[in-house]
């Protein structure tokens, strides 16, 4: 039971894996458990942890989700672990606690999605309303990816790979994302939605890998 947006109509839930675990704090990575994980009609995941993030609105009426972007950031630039990330889609970063901090003050960004390098899933936006992580941006001859788009940061730098823990819940949030979303069938990185300007997930993100983990269809 889905609405005409392609969104989960009320009292319909999509069951599949939970990152369980505390991971990044006590030095242990999540674990993927594909049974209990499931998304609301909101679009909110139980089993990710929830902190609403500010910078998100409505998405055009009647408009599908037919796109995954995934992305990568660090906060500050290099550095895992922290909670940059957090700061930043909750506006609450410090301007004075980092230099690089001073240049994105007024930076007013989100995703649906964060993945620590131990696998931990957390949410930002529910994934009925539109997160912005695209910006300027352009799939297939449409422009504001945001709109039609469900974006994923995974912690990260274009110049490090990526753990398997990122791989495996990426992966299974790749799947229960689609099985709630049948029109969800075309994943991208922002470079490819916004080349020239951006340049994540980077040349260390295997895509071949995140296809097979996740069942993806190698062309949509």
């Amino acid at each position: 039971m889905r609405s005409d947006a392609g969104q989960i109509a009320p009292g319909h839930r999509v069951g599949l894996g939970q990152a369980a675990g505390r991971g990044a704090l006590d030095g242990e990575e999540w674990a993927v458990n594909s049974e209990r994980l499931a998304v609301d009609a909101e679009g909110w995941l139980s089993g990710a942890r929830r902190i609403p993030s500010p910078n998100c609105d409505a998405r055009p009426a009647g408009e599908a989700l037919s796109l995954l972007v995934v992305h990568n950031i660090s906060l500050p630039p290099g550095e895992f672990g922290g909670p940059g990330v957090i700061e930043l889609f909750t506006n609450r970063l410090d301007p004075a606690a980092h230099p690089y901090y001073a240049t994105i003050r007024d930076l007013k960004v989100s995703a649906h999605f964060f993945i620590r390098r131990d696998g931990e899933l957390i949410q930002f936006v529910p994934c009925g309303q539109r997160a912005w992580h695209a910006g300027a941006s352009c799939w297939v001859g449409r422009e504001r990816c945001n709109d039609f788009s469900i974006g994923v940061e995974l912690e990260g730098t274009d110049t490090a790979p990526f753990t398997e823990a990122q791989y495996a819940s990426l992966a299974e949030l790749a799947r229960v994302l689609r099985q709630a979303y049948p029109s969800l069938l075309n994943v991208a990185g922002h470079s490819d939605i916004a080349p020239g300007r951006k340049t994540d997930p980077g040349p260390h993100f295997d895509w071949r890998k995140f296809r097979a983990l996740a069942d993806w269809p190698a062309v949509a």
